[in-house]
């Protein structure tokens, strides 16, 4: 039987001509050195390993290591390309169990529609988050607790509040929101601008990218910046449609997922990035974007002196 697995993502791979080679998670291939035992040891090490769990290996023996394989066992195992450790009394391993989720241990407050709010419910819970049940509101202060719980959530930087829209933003709406990352809170936001899906960047540290950020940006990008300030504001009549899809839903949810990986984990590129979702076809584009910085406030004027009177004046 075999005695080692693969680690999830590795797959081993019997070039012609070129023997094997090791496909890593990240997609790179690597040359196996066999350490000139040639198909003795390729055929040894394919005996010895497992790929997924269902099964034993290609050509597995009846139990231990087959011959020529320990080595290359061990500099697998080295490698990280093993998730069991090789030997003559390693057992069987069991079935891969999953992981405790990328979000363990994070808090997920999720707000606005339900078409939105749900598929990304469902993300969150199957990455291991935490979502705060319904009902939670935002306090005066900036932190965001479920009723009646007396601690302060957010002050552990493992808080995120993500509020989804399938409709534009109301004006203000989000100006209190944009205070979170001072309270240590993550704050991840999107809306729906007719057949446009905006997916703005997670903001976790006050020098962050808020929502007002991102209107200022998008004024200063367009020339009818005076008809989108007001069509923010409120058109006169507008057919809302169309709506989020399911399939439209379902990526939200997942590019908001990943932004929400990506604060967990403490990678940081993708809050500088805004994204556009075009309903009609699923189409994602991406623009950078910086926070707009603090205008320093002009100077008092100066009061030029009065002129002195003469004596005699």
């Amino acid at each position: 039987m075999s005695t080692a697995r693969l680690a999830p993502g590795v797959a081993l791979v019997s070039v012609p001509g070129r023997g094997l080679a090791v496909r890593t998670p990240d997609g790179e291939f690597l040359r196996v050195d066999t350490g000139g035992t040639g198909g003795t040891g390729e055929s040894a090490l394919l005996a010895a390993v497992d790929g997924d769990g269902a099964g034993a290996g290609a050509g597995a023996g009846t139990g231990g290591v087959p011959p020529g394989s320990g080595p290359l066992l061990d500099a697998f195992r080295d490698a990280g390309y093993l998730t069991a450790p090789a030997g003559p009394d390693s057992a069987e391993p069991g079935p891969a169990q999953p992981g405790p989720g990328r979000l363990a241990g994070h808090r997920v407050q999720l707000l606005g529609d339900p078409v939105l709010v749900e598929p990304l419910g469902r993300c969150v819970r199957a990455e291991g988050g935490d979502v705060l049940p319904p009902g939670a509101v935002l306090l005066p202060p900036g932190d965001l607790l479920p009723p009646g719980d007396p601690g302060a959530p957010g002050r552990t930087g493992r808080t995120a509040v993500v509020w989804c829209l399938d409709s534009p933003v109301p004006p203000r709406l989000w100006d209190e929101a944009d205070r979170l990352p001072s309270q240590g809170m993550a704050w991840l936001r999107c809306h729906r601008e007719g057949a446009q899906a905006w997916l703005e960047p997670l903001a976790a540290t006050p020098g962050d990218v808020t929502s007002a950020h991102i209107r200022l940006r998008r004024l200063a990008a367009t020339p009818a910046h005076r008809e989108l300030a007001a069509y923010w504001a409120g058109p006169a009549a507008e057919n809302t449609g169309p709506g989020h899809t399911t399939a439209s839903a379902a990526l939200t949810a997942g590019l908001l997922t990943a932004d929400l990986l990506a604060w967990a984990s403490g990678r940081t590129g993708a809050r500088r990035r805004l994204r556009r979702l075009d309903l009609r076809d699923l189409t994602v584009t991406e623009h950078p974007v910086l926070p707009v910085p603090e205008v320093a406030p002009l100077p008092a004027p100066r009061t030029a002196p009065a002129p002195a009177q003469g004596a005699g004046g």
